[in-house]
């Protein structure tokens, strides 16, 4: 821990400045308003006086604005940022939170934590980690599949089973060390570290999996609790009872599932009532456990010297049910008298020692006995060696026992120990790894640590290596002590329905049996405890808008509906009565939250992120991964098809809260490992611009919005997202006329609002607003610097300028033209849909109909993609296509056809071809009047402008000088009120110009009279002939069309030509409803290659 030391800094005097040249004294101290800032937890009393507590500086009156004086030059920052003392302060006194307690947290006001006093946490390594992990991860398996999974799998097999599982989850262990101590973790634990690393969606998914794991490990201690108190307790108690073999089963699955419930419900109960008791009986719980494993270590040393006396009746190499007689002999004497056992009755169905009806291999075979227990001397540990996998109904056979083979199948199977399920290694690993699950236990008790960063990497893995200890030495324990055909008897028939692990435990098998059904009601009760907080805190997140109503309990926060919940689902692991079939599926839960947590600290660790400092040292990416690969493996070796159920209901879960689920920023890893792969895609872009093939339309759509902000054209955003269909890149930009350290405030706005119209119209893209001082410079500035690197635009979208003949003012459609240039100089496409307010939604659909093109001048095969692109959206699907080009006089226009067909075949394209002659008709008389019509508003356009500037311009004339003759002469007379009439000056003031003005007889109409004998520019006459007859044949043609595709004609050079050039492009366009202009950016963006 570094040391500080504080020094008192000693305040100059205001005279010590005076003296500096250039220094004027300013008093930075308070004047009565309180500080808004929501992190300074300085009090103040209202008027100005601050109350913290300065132990080092005077506290005199005069002193009370040292501090704001030394940071005067920093006044303006300490009005919106907290002090370092306050900073400081809060840290210190920061309590560890609950899940999903960030907005309870943020909607505590400052006085509120100030007069909370919480109590500090003081658990420690041993009591608030190790104990805990020790509790969850050793139990019911331990006890009750142990050492059944010995004796199918052999020792060598079981051993790798364990190594494999217990490798899985310490590599979890340092992986989950490595996010814990990156920084401060509140309570929650392992919800909190994979959502806050990997992103609300794989928090919320992942969340949701260990939520069910924890469930569903609920539901497996209580079958396991139901399990010892029907079997080795309370036999009695059973209500199903079935007299043959197949039909017990049911009977036993029915009493399990009845029992369960009972136990369930009892269980809810003693949660809903009294959670603080299960807390508090949790080290009586675990001393159960402890206690337990110490007398199976016991009896181990003691069968070396004196094995328990357990023994087993075999009949030839079969192994019998010893509850059913009590002899283990054909024959007794008694009474002098050779008479008939039990076992006699049982295969000879009398006790008649002459009867011919006994079972042939009862006959042929003989009954010895052998002991269960032979003791760690016997040598027994070489035969326990190999693995001994059965299938369902198979026999319990002992390899080296004497036997006579009789041909058939056994005639009383009820008699014989026989293999409840098949069995392989995929199978025991999914049972067994649930008793290696529970490391988490110590990262949920995050908030009450000490010194969490240090206890939970410290306490999870001394408690893995300890368990791991545990597991690899009774593995090795049962295979020396205990004979392999009683390993493999699942539940002690062969030795008179006791616990097997208990034969050989010391003092008593009671201790094992009493020991092992307390923890196993105390690990439900703890999972029924802990898995409704989980979802509580899932709720509280709010990421899964439908589990809202689970983040509400009682007054006291305890989760009531949740609590329900958790009940409801654990019912049904309980009805499926099995604790074999339970445990692979809350393996699967399990392991995913393990790969995942592995995942986050590999993904943090690769990123590098600048957060990413964990005072866990002994990590790495390739230990993470390896662990995340043993998961992937577990998750499929257990059982295939529920590993692919649980990745179905992550991804469900994902895919949900990516749509549905509200919008959290946690700064995760996911993020950021977008953004490197994006940094590596966009270097990736910049070798080199995209092959033909790969080319599609990257839009720059230009909105326009009104005075309020609102978008005036939003069908251009539908039109856009009906074009783009979710792929590559749109930019929607727009362009305010201001100056941007004025009007920060209106691109918020106008960003937000864009934002908006974007998410209604399911437009996939990127904002950007400019403020400029023209709107003309905006837009320039956009197409130009918009997008980055190789992620850059390709075409331009741009709204049709209405209105522009109704203007006078000349930028209303100089900005559009000057738009058109530009794009034209960037060697960008351009789109320009008009009537855009008759586009269809995207809730429209046109069932039949066509789209026409008309392909007048090549541009690179825009005018061919375009339209295959709008048809894969379901607006435009139905439509057919049809092409329409223009052939002159000297062309072969049926030729032309037949190529035109062979190139739309090649390029995959279906549609309808036309071709369309035109004549060199003579120029109409109507041609020329509207050439002539359009030149003579031209002119009279400019005329009006001229004026409008030169009257403008002698106004401020008019007022510069009279400004200045004020000062001169205070009275001017006469001549005062001649130059108080400027409606009678239209030049520069001067008394001889306006006589001469008055000479002329002030004839200001002559330029307007100079347009009756105006005459047309030839070569505006012949561009107005092309629009007319073009617009004759597409109107005649496609009037009924969709929508019309055209080749937009290039902008003049000259701008005198403006206003001529819309002119042009409205004459071609008349009649039309839905015109979309095109114009190719100078390369091929079709081939016919593959």
């Amino acid at each position: 821990m570094p040391h500080f030391t504080v020094i008192p800094v000693q305040d100059k005097r205001k005279v010590d400045y005076d003296d500096l040249e250039g220094f004027s004294w300013v008093d930075y101290r308070d004047t009565g308003q309180t500080s808004a800032d929501p992190y300074d937890s300085v009090s103040s009393d209202g008027h100005g006086d601050n109350k913290e507590n300065k132990p080092f500086l005077p506290s005199s009156e005069s002193n009370k604005e040292f501090y704001d004086q030394n940071l005067a030059l920093f006044e303006e920052e300490l009005d919106i940022r907290p002090k370092v003392s306050s900073l400081l302060s809060r840290l210190v006194n920061y309590t560890n939170l609950t899940q999903g307690a960030k907005e309870r947290e943020a909607s505590d006001s400052s006085e509120e934590l100030n007069k909370k006093v919480s109590k500090s946490p003081n658990m420690g390594t041993l009591i608030g980690v190790y104990l805990p992990c020790m509790q969850n991860i050793l139990g019911v398996i331990l006890f009750l599949r142990l050492t059944w999974i010995v004796g199918v799998a052999g020792v060598l097999q079981t051993l790798l089973i364990v190594l494999i599982c217990c490798c899985c989850t310490l590599l979890t262990a340092i992986s989950m060390s490595a996010i814990a101590t990156n920084g401060v973790v509140p309570a929650g634990g392992s919800y909190f570290m994979i959502s806050r690393s990997l992103g609300p969606e794989f928090g919320g998914a992942v969340g949701l999996c260990f939520y069910l794991g924890t469930t569903f490990a609920g539901a497996m201690y209580i079958l396991g609790a139901v399990e010892i108190f029907l079997v080795y307790i309370a036999p009695s108690a059973a209500i199903f009872h079935s007299p043959n073999l197949e039909e017990n089963s049911s009977a036993t699955l029915n009493n399990m599932r009845i029992y369960g419930s009972l136990f369930l419900t009892l269980m809810v109960v003693v949660v809903f009532v009294g959670v603080k008791y299960v807390n508090k009986f949790a080290l009586l719980f675990l001393a159960c456990v402890i206690v337990s494993i110490l007398s199976i270590y016991a009896g181990g040393i003691k069968s070396i010297f004196a094995p328990p006396q357990y023994p087993i009746c075999m009949l030839g190499n079969r192994t019998l049910s010893r509850d059913q007689f009590d002899i283990c002999s054909k024959t007794e004497i008694m009474d002098n008298e050779t008479v008939a056992t039990k076992l006699w009755e049982i295969f000879c169905g009398s006790y008649n020692l002459s009867t011919n009806s006994c079972d042939e291999y009862f006959l042929e075979n003989n009954v010895s006995e052998i002991a269960a227990v032979p003791g760690a001397a016997s040598g027994i540990l070489k035969d326990n060696l190999w693995s001994n996998y059965l299938t369902s109904g198979e026999l319990l056979e002992k390899s080296h026992q004497r036997s006579v083979a009789v041909p058939g199948s056994p005639s009383n199977n009820r008699i014989y120990v026989v293999a409840d399920i098949t069995t392989t290694f995929m199978v025991l690993v999914g049972i067994f790894f649930p008793s290696v699950t529970g490391i988490m236990a110590g990262s949920n008790r995050s908030g009450d640590l000490r010194d969490a960063q240090k206890s939970i990497p410290v306490g999870t893995i001394l408690a893995i290596l300890t368990t791991s200890f545990i597991y690899i030495s009774t593995v090795i324990l049962f295979g020396a002590c205990i004979e392999g055909v009683v390993l493999r008897d699942k539940f002690g028939d062969t030795v008179n329905k006791n616990l097997v692990v208990g034969i050989m435990s010391w003092p008593s098998p009671w201790v094992i049996v009493i020991g092992s059904f307390f923890s196993t009601c105390g690990a439900g009760l703890q999972s029924l405890t802990g898995a409704p907080r989980l979802l509580q805190a899932i709720a509280n997140d709010n990421i899964i808008p439908f589990l809202q109503v689970f983040g509400y309990g009682k007054a006291n926060g305890e989760p009531t509906w949740a609590l329900l919940m958790t009940a409801v689902i654990a019912e049904l692991g309980i009805l499926i009565a099995s604790l074999d079939m339970v445990a692979p599926i809350l393996s699967m839960f399990f392991l995913m939250c393990y790969l995942f947590v592995n995942l986050a600290c590999a993904v943090q660790t690769l990123l590098r992120t600048p957060n990413w400092r964990p005072r866990f040292k002994f990590y790495h990416w390739t230990l993470s991964f390896l662990g995340m690969s043993i998961c992937l493996a577990l998750m499929f070796i257990s059982s295939w098809y529920y590993a692919l159920v649980a990745m179905l209901i992550a991804g469900v879960i994902y895919k949900y809260i990516e749509y549905q689920g509200a919008k959290k920023e946690w700064g995760d890893g996911i993020r950021g490992l977008s953004l490197s792969a994006a940094r590596y895609s966009l270097l990736r872009l910049e070798e080199g611009p995209p092959h033909t093939k790969n080319w599609r339309p990257q839009l720059l759509v230009l909105l326009k919005l009104d005075e309020d902000l609102h978008v005036k054209y939003p069908r251009l955003l539908t039109f856009a997202s009906q074009l783009k269909a979710g792929k590559g890149l749109t930019i929607i930009g727009t362009t305010l006329q201001g100056n941007f350290l004025e009007s920060y405030g209106e691109v918020q706005a106008a960003e937000q609002t864009i934002k908006n119209m974007m998410e209604i119209e399911k437009v996939k893209g990127f904002c950007q607003v400019v403020v400029s001082n023209t709107v003309g410079s905006g837009i320039s500035h956009l197409i130009q610097s918009s997008g980055l690197g190789g992620m850059k635009h390709n075409t331009v979208m741009l709204g049709w300028p209405y209105g522009w003949r109704q203007s006078e003012d000349p930028s209303s459609c100089k900005t559009f033209i000057d738009t058109v240039r530009c794009t034209t100089a960037a060697h960008l496409a351009l789109m320009v849909p008009k009537n855009v307010p008759f586009y269809p939604s995207n809730h429209e659909r046109y069932l039949d109909g066509t789209i026409d093109v008309w392909w007048i001048v090549h541009d690179g095969g825009m005018l061919m993609l375009l339209p295959f692109l709008l048809k894969q959206h379901k607006v435009w699907k139905k439509c057919k296509l049809r092409i329409f080009t223009v052939a002159q006089m000297d062309d072969n226009s049926i030729q032309m056809k037949k190529d035109l067909a062979t190139f739309l075949y090649h390029l995959r394209i279906e549609a309808e071809v036309e071709v369309v002659e035109m004549h060199n008709n003579d120029i109409s008389a109507y041609t020329y009047e509207r050439t002539m019509m359009m030149e003579q508003r031209s002119q009279m356009l400019r005329q009006i402008r001229l004026t409008k500037t030169e009257r403008n311009r002698e106004a401020q004339l008019v007022k510069d000088r009279h400004s200045i003759t004020h000062l001169e002469t205070p009275y001017l007379g006469e001549e005062m009120e001649i130059e108080m009439q400027p409606d009678k000056i239209h030049m520069t003031w001067t008394k001889e110009k306006y006589w001469s003005r008055q000479r002329s007889g002030n004839n200001i109409e002559e330029p307007f009279r100079e347009l009756i004998n105006i005459k047309p520019n030839q070569g505006n006459v012949w561009k107005m002939h092309t629009a007319v007859k073009l617009n004759e044949v597409i109107v005649n043609r496609s009037h009924n069309a969709k929508l019309v595709l055209l080749n937009m004609p290039g902008p003049p050079k000259n701008p005198d030509g403006n206003e001529n050039y819309m002119e042009f492009l409205e004459v071609l366009t008349e009649g039309l409803e839905r015109v979309l202009l095109v114009r190719g950016g100078g390369r091929e963006v079709i081939t016919i290659y593959s």
